[in-house]
């Protein structure tokens, strides 16, 4: 960077942290820094809503994704992982279902009364892991604007960031993180659309609207992974599912459902930045957009990064949020060692101060970014058959450990490298994601189904729900 690129980018970092901070309200009560009301309890609107989920499935790490996609197989790469996108209607509808069906408050709740205790811990560590990876997934990426990894401005950048999101998110809590969730998607989409401003002239639109080829082996496998995880992949996302119960159900259904479009669309179009470079030649190196941003000179560099450190922004401080909730509210309550009343708003700032720290560290040692997205959707798509099939029992703790392990252990086995070859479907980069989630889809519906067609063949005794308090 030159003088004057320095002081552009990190002039801006200290303003956006200074604003986001000053512009943020305080929360002043448990329920406003847990759950998003006001101070007088009035839930979050519609259109906050709608924002707010929009925003914060928007990853820095998944802008840069798609771009990379695009970069690699085309319009195909844009839309494979625009997909991914469609998990918010599909969460939505679930939730809706659950919350009017069950009266469930929250899916630990759900998962509780169905499936018993050990089941709700068990999601709650892949919640948990979820969250971790967020946070240096995101980071990463703004310090990538500022150096390489192994420069100090890489790092310093990451930090600085996490500080500031940290310090407002702090003030404010999920309350906090809604309210600047909209301001962040405002800036988003104005800064994507001058983006785009930028390559839709450079290029000949009927070529960027087609370069690419719907083969397996060119981007159309991973289309059909995230065809298959859109109805595993968002229910080990607090950040997406904490948002399903803080308002009325229909409310909440339409947030999700507008949300999702609108989030595919956006990545979509993000995606496009990629195309540019393939049609142009611009070698990605891991971050299509820096390369391109690069390549147009410095006003194009500085768009790319204030839609990236929005993006991010909006992701962290939900991520806080969503840890302080299932580290001071939910996990307690599996405990059994919490009331009604919900804990201060201190034990929450400790477990954001904490994670805020822990959370970085794998950045410093360096990992790919599409795992965090890829692997741990794998390792979750055991879900899938107990938010699809969860009306086909009232009680069968068996059912959510024979789908969920199932598919933790095949997620295992697919980051070590040791699924067969026979499993692989096509001869593309995923082919062996691609069959994992495919066989492992049939293997995990089977695990969950076993135990209630053994409950209807040997009777209603063979499986009886324990007494409340057991």
């Amino acid at each position: 960077m030159t003088g004057v690129e320095a002081a552009l980018f990190w002039g801006f970092l200290l303003v956006y942290g200074i604003i986001m901070y000053w512009l943020s309200p305080r929360s002043r009560n448990a329920a406003s820094f847990y759950r998003g009301a006001s101070d007088s309890g009035r839930p979050v609107s519609q259109w906050s809503l709608t924002a707010s989920v929009f925003i914060s499935w928007i990853f820095a790490k998944s802008v840069t994704n798609a771009a990379n996609l695009g970069a690699a197989y085309g319009v195909t790469g844009g839309l494979a992982y625009a997909t991914y996108w469609l998990s918010i209607p599909v969460a939505g509808y679930i939730i809706y279902l659950i919350r009017t069906q069950t009266g469930a408050t929250s899916l630990q709740d759900f998962l509780t009364s169905r499936f018993g205790r050990l089941a709700a811990l068990g999601f709650a560590a892949a919640v948990l892991i979820r969250l971790y990876n967020e946070i240096w997934s995101n980071t990463a990426v703004v310090g990538g604007y500022f150096g390489v990894a192994g420069q100090w401005e890489y790092y310093l950048a990451a930090i600085l960031f996490t500080a500031f999101t940290l310090a407002y998110s702090l003030k404010g809590g999920l309350r906090s993180s809604i309210f600047t969730d909209v301001i962040q998607a405002i800036v988003f989409v104005f800064f994507v659309g001058a983006v785009l401003f930028l390559i839709i002239p450079a290029n000949d639109t009927g070529a960027l609207l087609s370069n690419g080829d719907m083969r397996l082996d060119a981007g159309a496998d991973l289309l059909l992974v995230a065809g298959l995880q859109i109805f595993s992949y968002p229910f080990h996302d607090p950040v997406l599912t904490d948002r399903g119960f803080v308002n009325r159900e229909k409310t909440m259904l339409k947030s999700f459902v507008v949300a999702g479009l609108l989030g595919f669309v956006a990545v979509f179009i993000f995606s496009l930045v990629g195309v540019h470079a393939r049609l142009n030649g611009i070698e990605a190196m891991g971050n299509a957009p820096a390369a391109v941003g690069q390549s147009l000179g410095l006003t194009a560099l500085f768009l790319m990064s204030v839609v990236m450190m929005t993006s991010a922004g909006s992701t962290l401080d939900s991520t806080f949020t969503s840890l302080s909730k299932s580290i001071a509210v939910d996990l307690p309550q599996l405990a059994r060692r919490a009331s009604d009343r919900l804990p201060s708003m201190r034990l929450g700032a400790v477990v954001m101060v904490l994670f805020a720290i822990l959370g970085n560290l794998p950045m410093f040692a360096g990992t790919d970014i599409l795992k965090a997205t890829t692997i741990s959707g794998t390792m979750v798509m055991g879900l899938a058959p107990v938010f699809l099939f969860y009306r086909f029992t009232p009680w069968s703790p068996a059912s959510f450990h024979l789908s969920f392990w199932s598919g933790v252990v095949l997620g295992i086995l697919l980051a070590a490298g040791l699924i067969p070859q026979s499993w692989h479907i096509g001869e593309g980069a995923y082919a062996a994601l691609l069959g994992t989630n495919a066989w492992g889809f049939l293997i995990c519906s089977a695990g969950f189904l076993l135990p209630i067609l053994f409950q209807k063949i040997a009777g209603p005794t063979s499986e009886s729900r324990p007494a409340e308090g057991s």
